[in-house]
């Protein structure tokens, strides 16, 4: 166990130098994403600074919350509205979206649900947090890819759009028939992380049990519920930005279309 620990410890160990590293890192970032014109040098930065940011405070509010219930239900219930926010700006270009909170909650909220009533999900916060963290991550994810996606290809498309009405079909399904491909690949990063597990990567979650002392069996066992977990949300995530696209609830700002 001791051996381990000392393993963990020093797997990245906390120096100047690995401040130096990451300083590195973050400045190449920009450059690159400067020198081929990726558009997003300045969002590089801004992401790189706010993360250090927020890893400190959050690391100092952890300590305070998971000992206590309801701090670490409002912890959680601030994590889903941050995730809300940043769904509605990258889907609809505003800090606020209704319809932009509803794929996440119906995706996170069931497995969720599923935990506690199976009692797997203990009241600890030091669990909760985590597991709520990853999944409501993953539902971001899945939200924004599939909702960009999707009225990307409406816009693109919008030609085929109004002949599939011209040909009878209802406004829903005539925007189904378009969108729903480019939407359904925002599932794809999800379904190679799962297919190639132990293969490619080797996920955070399954290497920090095992340098904690778990057994393989059981890091696997954590590791592959994660996955499992993060496919059924991401696809939830999906189906509900498809079926709200669609209907024309979730959409640009700019289009004064389904906002209100």
């Amino acid at each position: 166990m001791s051996d381990r620990v000392t393993v963990a410890a020093s797997l990245l160990p906390v120096t100047p130098v690995l401040g130096a590293v990451i300083a590195v890192l973050l400045l190449a970032a920009i450059l690159v994403a400067a020198l081929a014109h990726l558009g997003h040098g300045r969002a590089v930065l801004t992401a790189g600074v706010r993360a250090g940011l927020q890893l400190l405070v959050v690391s100092a509010v952890i300590t305070q919350v998971v000992d206590r219930w309801w701090a670490t239900l409002l912890f959680v219930l601030l994590m889903y509205a941050v995730a809300t926010s940043t769904a509605a700006g990258r889907i609809a270009g505003t800090r606020f979206h209704r319809w932009a909170a509803v794929p996440i909650l119906t995706a996170t909220l069931p497995v969720l649900g599923l935990l506690a009533a199976t009692r797997l999900l203990p009241s600890d916060g030091l669990v909760v947090i985590p597991i709520a963290g990853i999944l409501l991550g993953g539902a971001l994810t899945a939200t924004v890819l599939a909702g960009r996606r999707a009225l990307e290809e409406l816009d693109v498309r919008r030609g085929e759009v109004e002949a599939a009405l011209a040909l009878g079909f209802p406004d829903r399904e005539a925007r189904l028939e378009i969108c729903r491909p480019a939407a359904a690949g925002a599932l794809i990063p999800a379904l190679d992380q799962t297919r190639t597990v132990g293969l490619v990567t080797l996920p955070g979650a399954f290497v920090g049990m095992l340098l904690g002392g778990a057994s393989p069996v059981d890091a696997g066992a954590v590791q592959l519920f994660v996955l499992i977990a993060l496919l059924a949300v991401q696809a939830a995530a999906i189906a509900v930005v498809l079926e709200l696209v669609a209907r024309g609830r979730l959409a640009r700002a700019v289009s004064n279309e389904g906002t209100s």
